[in-house]
């Protein structure tokens, strides 16, 4: 099981020793709304708004903030992760709709993805037995959590840089692998949290990747990065 979170937004200029053998990577995502591949300025979603806007005027309701809706299927970006071995991401449904969407980048990389969204006691092994590597739960207290997916929400979709001081103390409290999202807006975001958190957190990039939309960093960047960081790792491990 992964474990999730939200945290607000600060910045420090400190960094930390990188630990022998451990080398920051990239983790992608998928993110679904409605059904649909988006990508959404994190602090704009409400939890009403993830349960579906019951309680909300429509005008509430309008104040969602989408960077960007993908033309392609959650299968698409699913059978991408695969082709480049980018292992480890996660699939988060954003509000009801979502799971049909879910279930077909499972089918597309069966094993490969962790999914989360509305998944609790109930429904963990099916989501598990559907093809997801892990299940990422928000709201249900559990022993032997073994990854934690942490998104800084004050910063996530405004591609501004990302949460520096939240990075480096996730590198001090936790020693089990832990992937950090928000903010990030190009490639030196990647090294600023490997030499922040000395290597032992992962980064997302989401609105600022050239898949969905942005230019801020492009995902062969990231899939070299990796490669890279990989080799390193082992020649040092």
């Amino acid at each position: 099981m992964s474990g999730q979170a939200s945290f607000a937004a600060t910045a420090s200029s400190s960094t930390r020793p990188v630990e022998a053998g451990k080398r920051s990577l990239f983790r992608p995502c998928i993110d679904l709304h409605g059904g649909v591949v988006k990508q959404i300025v994190g602090g704009s979603l409400r939890d009403d708004q993830a349960a579906g806007g019951q309680g909300r005027t429509a005008k509430e309701n309008d104040a969602l903030r989408t960077n960007f809706t993908s033309t392609f299927s959650s299968a698409h970006y699913a059978k991408l992760y695969r082709q480049h071995d980018l292992r480890g991401g996660h699939v988060i449904m954003l509000g009801p709709g979502n799971a049909d969407a879910a279930r077909e980048a499972l089918r597309e990389w069966p094993g490969g993805l962790q999914v989360g969204g509305g998944i609790n006691e109930s429904n963990a092994k099916q989501w598990v037995a559907d093809g997801a590597e892990k299940i990422i739960v928000t709201s249900y207290l559990f022993p032997d959590c073994n990854e934690f997916l942490i998104h800084a929400a004050d910063v996530e979709g405004l591609c501004q840089g990302i949460d520096e001081e939240l990075v480096r103390s996730l590198g001090q409290w936790t020693d089990i692998p832990t992937t950090y999202a928000g903010g990030a807006r190009h490639i030196q975001d990647l090294e600023l949290v490997h030499e922040s958190s000395g290597g032992k957190i992962d980064l997302t990039f989401g609105s600022a990747l050239d898949i969905f939309g942005g230019q801020g960093v492009k995902l062969k960047e990231l899939v070299e990065w990796n490669v890279r960081g990989r080799v390193q790792s082992e020649q040092t491990a």
